[in-house]
């Protein structure tokens, strides 16, 4: 995650996970009963067009306003909240470092030797770092994962979450939410996922973006511009309906029959087409020359009938992501609505998982 000021949080408090995507922000909030997690609260709340540009937030008042919708439809009281960067946003490194230095001598020889790693001048990055392990055949030394972002990508969130009426206490990136809440849906795995190489496709409204995590660990992502918006559009040039009638038609229902064949189906194996060519992508780029499973997330996982197309021609054993299958659900919650939301919740849910670091 990356470095904010020092805020002070009640002990105990728990901090909610804000996914701000192209099209809304998803709130969620966990807590605990006994050894269970359990969802306290949660809400999706839509954004006006054009508040987010390619990931990038253009009207930070658009945005606070849609999470202080969130945070009152949800009924939170929670005050702190943790959000994140696209993938694309952040600059990764692995470093080797002596093994015998402290985080902070750490953090004084990353920033001294900066401009080896990151393209920008150090006044203007925000960065954190977290030792991953012994480096391979070199002994005294650590891996050193160091993770940076322009500062103003970091502080427009800050700034959307506080007019939002939050504070903003974490600003993770996507990849490691993914990874974060991949820990809850792995014992749907043979082994619980150990040495299982699983890709995680998270079509969201315009982008896909691919994860993939071997032994529970993330070791490719890579995003492509597809998504469900290009079936909305679809939608409403075909059948005369306004942008907002056009998505609430593809949630709801009620199209005339020709949808399914003449607008649905193209879609759907457009989709196909881009999970394998982005899995061929992984395979040239890596060592690797299969997955295991392919997990669905994202708005478009819920589509009837895409996990066994997808199967069918992958050949691939594939599932769609549910977060909370093993947890309590409060009352005030519907879980039905909460099931059908679960794919596009495993970010947020990854975020939210902050409260209990």
């Amino acid at each position: 995650m990356l470095k904010l000021p020092s805020l002070p949080r009640p002990r105990g408090a728990n901090i909610v996970g804000l996914d701000i995507s192209t099209t809304a922000v998803k709130l969620l909030e966990l807590g605990r009963e006994g050894n269970r997690y359990r969802v306290e609260s949660y809400s999706v709340e839509p954004l006006p067009p054009n508040s987010i540009i390619e990931k990038q937030i253009a009207d930070t008042s658009l945005v606070g306003d849609a999470i202080k919708r969130a945070v009152k439809r949800s009924g939170t009281k929670a005050t702190h909240a943790a959000a994140a960067l696209a993938g694309s946003d952040v600059i990764t490194k692995i470093i080797a470092m002596p093994k015998n230095l402290s985080d902070e001598e750490m953090q004084a020889q990353i920033e001294l030797e900066a401009d080896q790693y990151i393209p920008y001048p150090i006044e203007e990055v925000s960065l954190d770092f977290e030792v991953v392990g012994e480096t391979e055949n070199s002994p005294g030394q650590v891996d050193v994962l160091l993770v940076a972002s322009r500062r103003d990508h970091v502080d427009l969130r800050s700034e959307a979450i506080e007019l939002g009426g939050l504070i903003p206490r974490v600003i993770d990136v996507e990849t490691y939410a993914m990874e974060n809440a991949f820990t809850l849906i792995r014992e749907q795995l043979p082994d619980h996922g150990l040495d299982k190489t699983v890709a995680i496709v998270d079509v969201g409204a315009t982008m896909t973006t691919l994860s993939v995590i071997h032994d529970l660990k993330t070791i490719y992502t890579r995003e492509q511009v597809f998504g469900g918006k290009q079936l909305t559009e679809e939608i409403q040039r075909r059948y005369g309906l306004s942008y907002e009638e056009a998505g609430m038609a593809k949630r709801q229902g009620g199209l005339p029959d020709d949808y399914g064949s003449e607008v649905l189906e193209p879609f759907k194996q457009a989709l196909v087409q881009q999970v394998g060519r982005s899995l061929q992508y992984f395979f040239a780029s890596s060592n690797y020359n299969e997955v295991d499973f392919i997990m669905l997330a994202g708005g478009c996982a819920t589509i009837a009938g895409l996990e066994e197309y997808i199967h069918k021609q992958e050949g691939i054993t594939t599932m769609v992501a549910n977060p909370f299958s093993k947890m309590v659900i409060s009352p005030k919650i519907k879980a039905q609505i909460l099931g059908n939301d679960a794919p596009a919740l495993m970010i947020a849910c990854g975020l939210a998982l902050r409260s209990f670091d």
